[in-house]
């Protein structure tokens, strides 16, 4: 039998059958495993394997993954296809398939990875094995939980912002202040090394909506996205953590992004927002954005470090910490997360003079 590569997404998939009969009858839905030959190598010239290195991939391989969407806007935007296609395309590392609609600009040189689909991975009766909750019990969203630990979210302007290299900082100085820090990534498509950069920084734990056996979180539901979001803690829970780091993949305006910021029951749970942005314009609209849904970030930090100017604007212009990889690795960042003298006293007079307005 032709070996075949394994992408991460299908790590546990070991017992099963490959079925090429079904392969032009069968619509596939997110999580369903099948196997692609490789026809032309594009952007994408490896996929992360079972292990989690990046395992190259030639033209003739067959390839382990499985169909799914993708929302990138720095890579590409991919849909799994109505009925079956004499041609797919590699959406991500991680081992994702379906079809691309859009690509960044500079992947259009490239171009996609291209496929064939062989056949579907099946049970033993017969079934279509998919990854989504593949031996692993589901959670149910209970916002009113009480929780031992602090919840820190970790949201940016944009894919590349700077959000998952924030986030794992700051894991490093929540653990140089002495606290047991979990990591876990929310939303995004498949791809181990976020949270291994967090578990890099100190974090105790990390885990991400890949272990669940999601190939990708675009165009879920919200309640699926709590439901997920509350697996994802029970599996931290395990950790005793102190604090626990959360980010949210792409911009403020993406749809699964948009529709978490904007659910108040979601939003309770957390205590601290980190918000990353890449310029002083998306500092600035970001942090407005936030504050009209009643956000208010404890700091800014991302890409915008990387220029002094830039930097100068924000500070400028907006009154909130702008932090480096330095300040946010520094023991010293739990200061920024300690309850204000006179911050409740200040949030019942805000209200007292908003009844007092609005009669």
């Amino acid at each position: 039998m032709t070996t075949i590569k394994k992408s991460i997404i299908c790590k546990n998939i070991n017992d099963y059958q490959l079925d090429e009969s079904i392969k032009t009858d069968h619509q596939p839905k997110a999580g369903d495993v099948a196997i692609f030959e490789v026809l032309e190598i594009g952007s994408l010239n490896s996929i992360q394997n079972e292990e989690g290195r990046n395992c190259s991939i030639f033209e003739g391989d067959r390839i382990m993954v499985t169909f799914g969407n993708r929302y990138a806007s720095n890579q590409f935007e991919g849909y799994i296809p109505e009925g079956y296609q004499e041609v797919y395309d590699l959406l991500g590392k991680g081992g994702v398939a379906g079809i691309v609609k859009s690509m960044y600009y500079k992947l259009e040189l490239l171009g996609t990875t291209k496929l064939k689909l062989v056949g579907y991975a099946t049970d033993r009766d017969g079934e279509v094995i998919n990854t989504i909750y593949n031996n692993v019990a589901t959670t149910k969203f209970n916002g009113k939980k009480k929780r031992k630990y602090k919840m820190i979210l970790s949201i940016g302007s944009s894919m590349d912002s700077g959000k998952t290299t924030s986030a794992a900082y700051l894991c490093r100085g929540l653990k140089a202040a002495g606290h047991k820090v979990a990591f876990f990534k929310l939303t995004g498509t498949v791809f181990n090394k976020d949270k291994m950069l967090a578990y890099d920084c100190g974090a105790d734990f990390a885990t991400d909506f890949a272990d669940f056996g999601f190939p990708s979180t675009y165009l879920c539901s919200l309640d699926c996205l709590r439901d997920l979001y509350a697996g994802l803690l029970d599996e931290v829970e395990k950790a005793a953590p102190g604090y626990v780091v959360i980010e949210i993949a792409d911009g403020l305006l993406q749809r699964e992004t948009e529709m978490l910021i904007n659910d108040k029951t979601f939003m309770s749970t957390i205590d601290h927002v980190l918000f990353s942005c890449g310029d002083s314009l998306s500092a600035l609209q970001g942090v407005t954005l936030l504050r009209s849904k009643g956000i208010e970030p404890f700091g800014l930090s991302g890409m915008i470090n990387t220029s002094p100017l830039l930097v100068d604007e924000v500070n400028g212009n907006l009154k909130l910490p702008l932090l480096n990889l330095t300040d946010l690795a520094s023991k010293n960042i739990v200061n920024l997360l300690k309850p204000k003298a006179g911050a409740k006293l200040e949030k019942k007079m805000a209200s007292a003079r908003y009844v007092l307005e609005v009669a």
